[in-house]
């Protein structure tokens, strides 16, 4: 029989069956369930192979009246999910893709690494590091900075804490991205209704690091799906760079779910200082590769769609 990819608007897709999917596919990721595409996207619809054996989500928004597909805040890797795909399925989704989307600037996932002729795509990086062994083993796979600045923290009267309040890990995330556009705020309150979903189902937990006199110095958020742990959202304070804080809360997050079947996925990063900070508590390089099209007209060339 012959298989056929059909475009589903969101309305037209049937989510018991788009979400089992992802639960059953073999590259399942927490960002490809309908609750976050619903939290976090602008607008999406989705690409669905026969009785939804594999589907791709389409997140996009539409600026001087073109529609464009983009990458939403918060959502580090979509693409193809399913049980049996190859390069030649890929194709066909991508060619599937309505050609009302005429700019694409979209990131898929570690099973979708595959050569597409026609369509550029190309590497990102990205850092796991397995969970399963005893945390001394994990431990001694540390770099020496990692050590140094745990001790550092240690010795200064830090101490890490969990259940932080997310209005303050937020308070301090923006500070780091110092912007406070209406698409900056409108991603704000996504992050925190997507944050309150996941805790209501146990998916979610905030982690700290606290000075001595209590101040709150690192934080994080926490998603938690398809065996990974995901460090999805930083906020550290500006006095917390010289203590080892951020060193310590994570180390602290690896102490306590150590020898557990999970995996810790720093989401990223390209950024080389980033990808030293991640590489040196033992993760490893995931590759997964990301695409920028542009079949805009001419005198829309210039323009560059974010979300």
């Amino acid at each position: 029989m012959d298989s056929a990819i059909k475009y589903c608007r969101r309305n037209e897709i049937d989510i018991a069956k788009w979400d089992h999917c992802i639960d059953t596919a073999s590259n399942g990721l927490i960002y490809g369930y309908s609750f976050y595409l619903d939290t976090m996207a602008r607008h999406w619809d989705g690409l669905v192979l026969n009785d939804y054996e594999a589907v791709m989500p389409l997140t996009w928004n539409r600026k001087l009246g073109v529609s464009y597909l983009y990458q939403p805040f918060a959502t580090a890797q979509l693409g193809l999910f399913g049980l049996n795909f190859d390069e030649e399925l890929l194709r066909r989704f991508f060619e599937s893709v309505p050609k009302e989307f005429r700019y694409w600037d979209i990131y898929l996932n570690r099973a979708n690494l595959f050569p597409v002729p026609g369509f550029p795509l190309y590497q990102r990086t990205n850092y796991v590091l397995d969970l399963s062994r005893p945390y001394e083993e994990l431990k001694s796979e540390y770099r020496e900075n990692i050590r140094r600045n745990c001790r550092r923290s240690e010795q200064l009267g830090c101490k890490p804490v969990t259940d932080v309040d997310l209005e303050q890990v937020l308070s301090l995330a923006w500070q780091q991205i110092r912007s406070h556009t209406r698409v900056a705020r409108e991603n704000r309150d996504r992050f925190r209704k997507l944050f309150e979903i996941l805790k209501s189902r146990g998916g979610a937990i905030t982690y700290g690091m606290l000075s001595a006199a209590s101040d709150l110095l690192a934080s994080c958020v926490f998603f938690f799906s398809h065996g990974r742990a995901y460090y999805i959202l930083v906020g550290n304070h500006p006095n917390g760079r010289t203590s080892g804080a951020s060193h310590a809360l994570i180390d602290a997050f690896i102490k306590d779910h150590a020898g557990r079947s999970l995996l810790l996925d720093f989401e990223g990063s390209d950024i080389r200082n980033l990808a030293f900070f991640y590489s040196s508590f033992g993760a490893r390089e995931e590759k997964y590769p990301a695409l920028r099209l542009n079949r805009l007209p001419g005198w829309l060339r210039w323009l560059k769609p974010s979300g």
